[in-house]
């Protein structure tokens, strides 16, 4: 596996942080403060900068990201004259408000495809942020342990083959594990969601499943991270698919799932920035005509300890639609964010980007965004 590395410090350092505790008993995630249009509130250490003097970007999007985002520009607001609104709709929002530019950037946790940005008339630059993760949650009674769940029961859980948490191929992978006879409840979200998509397309490689629950009244259905948590923790007997800083958070316990080693591994940050490692290794050199700029799969990866619901979180952005202020600050943002954030993101849940990424990410950053003109590429076919 290719160290990785930022500032001479491997990351693997940086993800053995000891009061980084599981997710079944995790300390939750504290928001910060928001101010009345929505937007992180600058803290009193802020940058001495009038209100009305602050260049204001905005976003929408993914709600996978959004606790990493709302610190993120929080503390930005305080060493930079920028404000940073960002309000968390869920990633096909995001993915419109890139192509329409009713935003200054998008967030996703699903790429734009070809078909739309040819479509558009758009190029959309993808940015990936951070490495997340989906987990499998649930509310069992008696559980003490986190359960272990292969792809093939998790798919059986939500398509209702699975009635019962005492079933025997439930027992047959929890050894010694007291599990009651309750009826299972799976919970899904409603929205258009990238950790619903996620989710479904992790099924879709491990078992060829295109519909993962069943219609019923045995069906909870949410809308966003928080509310299904919500869910979960009121309802006996429940399972969800839940971004894993959002389980953290509310204190929700998080199966360990079997990868394609056969291993049961937690998404915790070592097994998800292993799952990255893994696939990004031997992927070089990264430009427009390799990897599709970024647009790579984390699920289901190779490797004993890869977490397999792991998955990239993107900003997007396309260059011709922003003032050059705009896109300078953006630019200086994302490099603020990948040399300055990993801290922060890392103490939540989130990877970091490998460096040797992280630098090939912000000269594709530099090269989009500090341009004069920036040109679409859509024409061409350019894919970034």
């Amino acid at each position: 596996m290719r160290a990785w590395r930022r500032h001479g410090v491997r990351l693997s350092a940086v993800l053995a942080v000891a009061t980084l505790p599981a997710v079944s008993c995790g300390e939750g995630v504290r928001q910060p403060p928001m101010d009345s249009a929505g937007a992180p509130a600058a803290t009193s250490e802020g940058v001495s900068v009038a209100e009305s003097q602050r260049l204001r970007l905005t976003g929408v999007g993914a709600t996978l990201p959004y606790p990493l985002y709302a610190r993120w520009f929080n503390e930005y607001a305080a060493v930079a004259p920028v404000r940073i609104t960002y309000r968390s709709e869920g990633s096909p929002q995001g993915i419109a408000a890139a192509l329409n530019g009713s935003a200054d950037f998008g967030a996703s946790d699903i790429p734009v495809s070809d078909s739309a940005m040819v479509a558009s008339g758009r190029s959309v630059v993808h940015i990936p942020m951070a490495v997340g993760a989906v987990a499998i949650t649930y509310n069992v009674p008696g559980a003490t342990r986190p359960l272990r769940l292969s792809g093939e029961v998790i798919a059986d859980l939500f398509r209702g083959r699975i009635a019962f948490w005492d079933d025997a191929r439930l027992r047959a992978i929890n050894p010694g594990v007291t599990l009651p006879h309750l009826a299972v409840r799976p919970v899904r979200r409603s929205d258009g969601s990238g950790t619903a998509r996620i989710f479904a397309r992790y099924l879709q490689l491990v078992q060829g499943a295109d519909a993962p629950w069943p219609d019923g009244d045995s069906v909870i259905v949410r809308d966003g991270n928080e509310a299904v948590a919500a869910e979960v923790k009121a309802t006996a007997g429940a399972v969800a698919y839940l971004e894993v800083v959002y389980a953290r958070q509310n204190r929700l316990p998080a199966a360990h799932v079997r990868n394609r080693a056969g291993q049961f591994v937690s998404p915790m940050p070592f097994e998800i920035a292993t799952a990255a490692a893994n696939t990004l290794d031997g992927l070089a050199p990264f430009d427009d005509e390799g990897v599709s700029g970024f647009r790579l799969s984390l699920l289901d990866a190779e490797g004993r300890q890869a977490y397999p619901l792991a998955a990239f979180t993107w900003l997007l952005i396309v260059p011709s639609q922003l003032s050059a202020a705009k896109r300078t600050a953006l630019a200086d943002f994302l490099h603020w964010a990948f040399l300055e954030g990993a801290a922060s993101a890392s103490s939540m849940g989130y990877v970091p980007l490998p460096s040797a990424v992280a630098d090939a990410v912000l000269a594709r950053v530099d090269a989009a965004l500090r341009c004069n003109p920036c040109a679409t590429g859509a024409a061409s076919g350019t894919v970034r």
